[in-house]
């Protein structure tokens, strides 16, 4: 096992087999000590949030998988905090893509002109380049494709997947009378076919979720979720 990759929230190791073990730190994104599941740099660390990251993970990665949603997940070792996963090539030098319900963050703080704090957006969906030094900028469909990162019908493709992913959040988190305000995905290439597939974590770390109008934190957000 060799470490291949260290990020803000996760190591990467590649394994013998091709496949790929991510191992989930308890670093959360942020700035100035406060959470921010939209910042460019380590906020916080918080105690166990790395094992409730892969929680959560684990849990909305396996309800894709009986919803036949592509994704690049095998298994989990929740003791171990760690995640194995296929290897999956990134569009360009990396993309985020945003599924946005309601509008906060950085929507709201560039479309405050327009746009009211909390008001409803369906299920909106946007795209910004992987790119600290320039506080990751939003990208247009044809800037995607007039660049090189992502064609056209690649496009199309992503954002029915992130809307569907996003849905199936949405309803999870319902069922705890939990809702989505947004959340975060990443994407990849896996196999010679090229399948275009959500790749990373789907945990309390890359969204917003409200209950009775009130932020849950990350760990707050796994235990709520997974309590019987």
């Amino acid at each position: 096992m060799k470490l291949t990759y260290t990020g803000k929230t996760k190591d990467v190791y590649s394994l013998e087999d091709g496949n790929y073990l991510l191992k989930f730190k308890d670093d959360v994104t942020g700035e100035n000590g406060v959470f921010d599941p939209g910042a460019n740099t380590v906020g916080l660390s918080i105690e166990g949030a790395g094992k409730a990251g892969l929680r959560l993970t684990a849990f909305f990665f396996e309800a894709l998988k009986e919803k036949g949603i592509p994704t690049h997940y095998i298994d989990a070792n929740i003791e171990e905090g760690t995640m194995t996963v296929k290897p999956a090539e990134v569009f360009g030098k990396g993309l985020e893509v945003i599924c946005r319900y309601r509008a906060v963050g950085s929507f709201l703080r560039r479309f405050s002109m327009y746009a009211e704090e909390g008001q409803e957006l369906d299920a909106f969906v946007e795209v910004t380049l992987k790119d600290d030094e320039r506080q990751d900028p939003p990208i247009s469909e044809d800037a995607l494709h007039m660049l090189g990162i992502l064609s056209k019908d690649e496009y199309k493709v992503l954002k029915d997947l992130t809307q569907q992913i996003g849905n199936v959040v949405k309803e999870e988190l319902a069922k705890k009378e939990i809702e989505l305000y947004d959340i975060k995905f990443e994407f990849g290439r896996v196999g010679d076919s090229r399948e275009i597939v959500l790749i990373d974590e789907i945990s309390g770390g890359n969204m917003r979720a409200y209950k009775a109008g009130k932020y849950i934190e990350p760990l707050q957000l796994e235990k709520l979720m997974l309590e019987n």
